[in-house]
This record gives C-alpha cells, sequence and structure tokens, in this order.
C-alpha cells in the first residue's frame, strides 16, 4: 500500500505542476463532502455493515478533523496535537487523511481511491501551490497515520470467539428470554467485541448502560410482544403497504445514511470547509460511540429476538412455531445479534441530536436508501427517529421499548460526547 501511495501522490504532484496555479472558474468541491460520498461508495462497495462502518466512519471523519485543525487550531484537537507546517494545504490534508484511513481499510479498492485521490489534489492545484499542497499531503498522511494506529489497539480485532447464545453452552438448556441464533441463517452473534471496546469519548463502555428489558411477566412486555407479533408478521399483519415499504427502506447503512442527510443539509445552507469539518467528525465519532454503548447493554443483557420468543413462547402453550417477521427474507433476516437496545435506534438516536443541536429540530431533510429506491421525506429529525422505531416493529425484529430506549441511549451518548469533546477555543476565551 505504502509503494502505491508514493505513485498516487508522485502522480497528483505532477499534475498540480503541469497546471500554474490561477483562480478557478468554478467554485472547487468541499473535500469534506467530496470525500464523505467517496466513504459512502466505498463502503457500500465493501459491504461493510453498519456497526463496523461506524468505525470506519470516525476515523475518516476524526483524521481529517486533526488534519485540518492541526494547520488552523480552532478547536481543542482530538488525537493529534497541532504541529504542521505553517504553509500546508488545509484542504490537501484533509483529502489525504481521508484517503489514508480508507485505503488502509479497503486495500482491494486501492485503485478506485488512488484516481480519487489524484483527482482531488490534481482540482485542488488549480487553485493552491503545489509546495503548499505536498505539505499539507505530508501532514494529513502523518496525522491518518496516527489515528490509524491509535485505534488499532481500541479492541475490534482480533474478533473474540464466536458467540451462540446460551445454546453455545454445552450442557446448558435454552433459557426463556435469552438471545441465540435466529433462522434463516441461524448465525453467531456479531460484533461482540464491540461491547468492550475502547469509546473515542465516553469513559467507559458501560457509562450509559440501559436497565434490563422488562420482565417477561410484566404488562408492558406482553404489549410489546403483542404489536411486534401483530404488526411485524410476514402475513397476515394489518400493516398498510407504505408501513411495509418503510421497514425495508430503513434496512440501510445507518451511519451512511445520517452522513448523506448531513451532506444534503450542509449543502443547502452553504456551510463552511471548517464548519463541516468539525460537523462530519463530532456527528461520526458520536455514531461510533452510540454503537459502542449499545453492544454493552446487547449484550450485558443477551435478550432474545421476537422471532424467538414468538416462535417458542414464555411457554409451550404461548409458542406460534409458524410466527415469521416480515423482514425474515430482506435481506438476510432478523439481525445476528441480541434484540435490546435497537442499535438502529441508538445510532440514529444520536446523529439526530448531533444535527438538531447544529440545525434546529424543525429541519426538512429527505433520505435515500440502498435497500430500496426513491426518498422519504420529513419536516424534523425527531419524526425520522420516530419511523425509524416503526419500522423495527413493523419489520418483526424489534420490541417497541428497544427502539425507544435505544434513542435514548443515543441521546445520552450524544450530549456527552457534544460536552466533551472538539469544543471551540474561542469558548475557552470566552470563558475567561
Amino acid at each position: 500500500m505504502r509503494k502505491f501511495f508514493g505513485m498516487a501522490i508522485m502522480c497528483a504532484l505532477l499534475l498540480s505542476t503541469a497546471v500554474s496555479p490561477r483562480p478557478a472558474t468554478a467554485a472547487a468541491p468541499d473535500p469534506v463532502l467530496e470525500w464523505i460520498n467517496i466513504m459512502n461508495n466505498t463502503v457500500l462497495a465493501a459491504g461493510t455493515s453498519p456497526f463496523i462502518t461506524s468505525r470506519v466512519a470516525a476515523m475518516v471523519s476524526a483524521s481529517v478533523f486533526d488534519a485540518v485543525n492541526g494547520i488552523d487550531p480552532r478547536f481543542h484537537y482530538l488525537h493529534v496535537r497541532p504541529n504542521a507546517p505553517q504553509n500546508a494545504s488545509q484542504r490537501a490534508a484533509a483529502i489525504q487523511a481521508a484517503y489514508v484511513i480508507l485505503v488502509d481499510t479497503y486495500p482491494a479498492q486501492s485503485g478506485a481511491l488512488s484516481a480519487q485521490l489524484n483527482s482531488s489534489l490534481a482540482a485542488l492545484s488549480l487553485t493552491e501551490q503545489t509546495n503548499s499542497v505536498s505539505a499539507g499531503v505530508a501532514w494529513g498522511q502523518k496525522v491518518a497515520d496516527a489515528i490509524w494506529a491509535w485505534r488499532l489497539a481500541d479492541g475490534n480485532a482480533p474478533a473474540p470467539p464466536p458467540f451462540e447464545g446460551v445454546l453455545g453452552i454445552v450442557g446448558t438448556p435454552a433459557a426463556v428470554g435469552y438471545w441465540r441464533p435466529t433462522p434463516p441463517p441461524n448465525a453467531p452473534g456479531a460484533g461482540i467485541q464491540l461491547a468492550t471496546m475502547t469509546p473515542w469519548i465516553l469513559v467507559r463502555a458501560s457509562l450509559f448502560r440501559l436497565p434490563p428489558p422488562y420482565a417477561l411477566d410484566s404488562a408492558q412486555y406482553a404489549a410489546d410482544l403483542n404489536e411486534t407479533k401483530t404488526m411485524g408478521a410476514f402475513s397476515g399483519s394489518p400493516r398498510t403497504a407504505d408501513q411495509s415499504e418503510l421497514a425495508l427502506f430503513w434496512q440501510s447503512n445507518t451511519p451512511l445514511t445520517w452522513d448523506r442527510v448531513a451532506a444534503q443539509i450542509s449543502a443547502e445552507r452553504g456551510l463552511s470547509f471548517h464548519e463541516n469539518v468539525h460537523l462530519f467528525a463530532l456527528l461520526n465519532v458520536t455514531m461510533a460511540d452510540a454503537v459502542i454503548a449499545c453492544w454493552d447493554s446487547k449484550y450485558r443483557y443477551s435478550f432474545w429476538r421476537p422471532i424467538t420468543a414468538i416462535q417458542e413462547g414464555l411457554t409451550p402453550a404461548d409458542a406460534d412455531p409458524t410466527w415469521e417477521p416480515w423482514l425474515d427474507f430482506f435481506p438476510s433476516g432478523t439481525p445476528a445479534f441480541p434484540e435490546y437496545p435497537s442499535a438502529h435506534a441508538s445510532i440514529s438516536g444520536s446523529a439526530a441530536f448531533i444535527l438538531a443541536s447544529k440545525f434546529g429540530d424543525n429541519t426538512s431533510f429527505t433520505v435515500t436508501s440502498e435497500s430500496r429506491p426513491g426518498t422519504r421525506s420529513f419536516a424534523s429529525f425527531s419524526s425520522a427517529v420516530s419511523e425509524i422505531a416503526d419500522a423495527r416493529v413493523f419489520g418483526g425484529i424489534h420490541f417497541r421499548t428497544s427502539c425507544d430506549l435505544g434513542n435514548t441511549l443515543g441521546r445520552s451518548v450524544a450530549s456527552f460526547v457534544a460536552g466533551h469533546a472538539m469544543h471551540a477555543l474561542s469558548d475557552d476565551r470566552n470563558d475567561q
């Protein structure tokens, strides 16, 4: 990769020296928005799961943030102390930092990523001096390498042994209420290492650990079970056509979904380069910590999925072995990890908090999905989060309380991250 990286930079700098710096005839693209889009396409091409995507997006945005902030310090740094050459190009540093994380994560896509790097730097060379671009590239590389090395020790790898739930313990009978692999794939629990991963900003993964799920003999659990059993059934459900569709639509890569929303609003509002640097770092680091906090509760309680709860029942008399969830076929059935709390709700709750804090809750936007064509429109972030809860219940893969408390968890994480990371240096001066 390092050899290929050197060739890519050499090509880019040759391109930059072939054209004398001059005013561009059109505004150059914001490299933050440009590389958020490249990240989106790269992650989707690789088929990365949403919860692993949160880590990738955080590394990309954190690297861009510390790279730019290291040249023109406006905020408290995240990990890398500002120490860049004074003449370094901030935009070149951002481009290089994003590229390095993506090519280190997805070496199989190095050809496409290097071509995009060369294109970005060549466009930048039309308006910035070659020595400034070169210094920015070198600084961006240094920052991304430091972020990469830092997160190599976060506990994401090596992955622990497969988690098979209570049925994976030899001699242990199936325990009512506890998770076990679900059909159709009957895969072991995914991402168990996330439950103990080192957070980005949270002091520990369990900082906002939720209380246990409702007792199985409680009225609240009975209400949740009956709603999912009715509204989330594959056949015979009173769902409307739109309710069925929205469950499919929201089967998307959640961090990427909210990055696309943020990019859309940023473009509409005309956010500056520095505003985007800060916004996407805060958004993606928050979503990454929301995933870690969510997995802490998931594997702490290991609560069963609706398909298990309904098919097996609390007693044989309660069992409905033929029941299937609406999402059983799309794309691979019930997600392979414990139910409580909802990961989608946790991530989305955290993202909605950050975006509402920046733009106001009553912000209109549209959402796209890699799973379904078309768009869905919303008048507020809270209305989108509410629909996401419906989508998981109508899909038959979650209980309502898991979505509600997942949202609460995500918001708690977001409030903490926003209050403890990447503050403007001007805030310090104002407090003096």
